[in-house]
């Protein structure tokens, strides 16, 4: 069962880390489609939602943005309607704050505000809690993971300690795994509390695992980016054929991952891939 960041310890002497919506759990396309978007549509008064909805999920889910942080999006996406003609106010001080931030969560947002509130920074946080609202309270039930997670998390627990590193936030987190039998294959979670993906890799670093020891598992260039920064290896999940990388994972990479073979070849094989699925969008 998982623990807390503070309280873990390394166990095996390899580590997996695996990403959660679109990666593990078959709920990112949904929670964009249904409340992301919608939602910044309604904040922000968008007359031309059509337009406003396809760049939000362009942006999101099918370029070398996928997966972003949602302040980060939520700027991008009202940078664009603002160059398209759209009345959504002065955001600058949410543009300084999504860009600089050393933590981008509700809780950093309330801070922030604290220290100097402004309605933007304020839209954004009320933006923010009526999608966490609107996922916890419709969604429970929708959510499920992808074909093979199940089957291949415990394969690799098996073999090797499994981290959640995710920017969802770790109630959500808890629950959904919790609900379809995940969480007894995972250590510990790291969520968006403890800051960014290449963080919480940071964080596992100290704990005693040399970098190619760790393998991160994600669907979206900022996981891979997260990975490198760490100097560890990556293994994408192709958006649209998730069950056929879930399978490879377990059965083919994760043997080259402990076999010290991942290096090199396989992984720019793996990578290549990945950013030729993501330029078909882009």
């Amino acid at each position: 069962m998982s623990t807390h960041p503070a309280q873990f310890t390394k166990q095996k002497k390899f580590l997996v880390c695996v990403d959660s919506d679109g990666c593990a759990m078959d709920t990112m396309n949904v929670k964009h489609e249904r409340f992301f978007g919608p939602l910044a549509a309604d904040e922000y008064g968008i007359k031309d939602r059509e337009t406003f909805l396809a760049d939000w999920d362009r942006i999101n889910l099918f370029s070398s943005t996928r997966g972003i942080n949602r302040f980060k999006a939520l700027v991008l996406t009202l940078i664009e309607a603002q160059e398209k003609g759209e009345d959504i106010g002065d955001i600058s001080a949410l543009t300084d704050w999504a860009n600089n931030a050393p933590s981008l969560s509700n809780a950093s947002l309330e801070a922030e505000i604290a220290k100097a509130s402004s309605e933007d920074l304020e839209k954004a946080l009320v933006w923010s809690k009526k999608v966490n609202e609107g996922i916890e309270t419709e969604l429970a039930g929708e959510d499920k993971p992808f074909p093979g997670v199940l089957e291949g998390l415990t394969k690799i627990h098996g073999l090797t300690d499994v981290a959640i590193v995710s920017s969802a936030n770790s109630e959500a987190l808890n629950s959904e795994w919790n609900r379809h039998n995940l969480m007894p294959q995972v250590d510990v979670v790291y969520g968006q509390e403890v800051g960014s993906k290449a963080d919480a890799i940071a964080d596992l670093l100290t704990k005693g695992y040399a970098a190619n020891e760790i393998l991160m598992v994600g669907d979206a260039p900022g996981d891979e980016q997260a990975a490198t920064v760490n100097g560890v290896f990556y293994y994408p999940i192709l958006f649209g054929k998730e069950e056929f990388s879930w399978e490879r994972l377990s059965n083919e990479a994760i043997e080259k991952f402990l076999n010290k073979e991942y290096a090199g070849a396989y992984q720019e094989k793996v990578l290549g891939e990945f950013h030729a699925l993501l330029a078909q969008f882009d």
